[in-house]
């Protein structure tokens, strides 16, 4: 049952992060920022502090907890793709945008997965 609650959190959150993408989508060769794969890694490093904070207040079965965690925000995030998308910007001589989009996604990583911990402690009481 854990095994197909991932399968399926990881399903639809790779569907709803291609299609955030695709709704974002710039080409490369023209130096714009891969805003779609900051939004999502941001958006799920959030969600995943929020999730465990309030799993952890609240008792919730560990099919749901890996349901919302591994498998959706799993699905959801993508360090592949930002791994790509930084090489291509290196490649094609775009230093500066590499580095904002680097830092800045680790930065903002971390400040996200960070307020989603946060606020689902705020909220559970903790």
């Amino acid at each position: 049952m854990k095994i197909l609650c991932v399968f399926l959190g990881g399903g639809i959150g790779s569907l709803l992060r291609y299609g955030i993408q695709e709704l974002s989508r710039k080409p490369l060769a023209d130096a714009a920022f891969p805003w779609g794969t900051f939004g999502v890694n941001v958006t799920g490093s959030f969600l995943i502090g929020l999730f465990y904070a309030l799993s952890f207040r609240f008792p919730i079965p560990d099919e749901w907890r890996l349901f919302l965690t591994v498998g959706l925000c799993g699905g959801f995030t993508t360090f592949s793709t930002f791994s790509n998308e930084g090489l291509l910007l290196l490649r094609q001589g775009f230093y500066g945008i590499f580095f904002l989009y680097a830092a800045g996604s680790l930065a903002a990583g971390l400040l996200a997965v960070w307020a989603g911990h946060w606020a689902g402690s705020a909220f559970s009481g903790q």
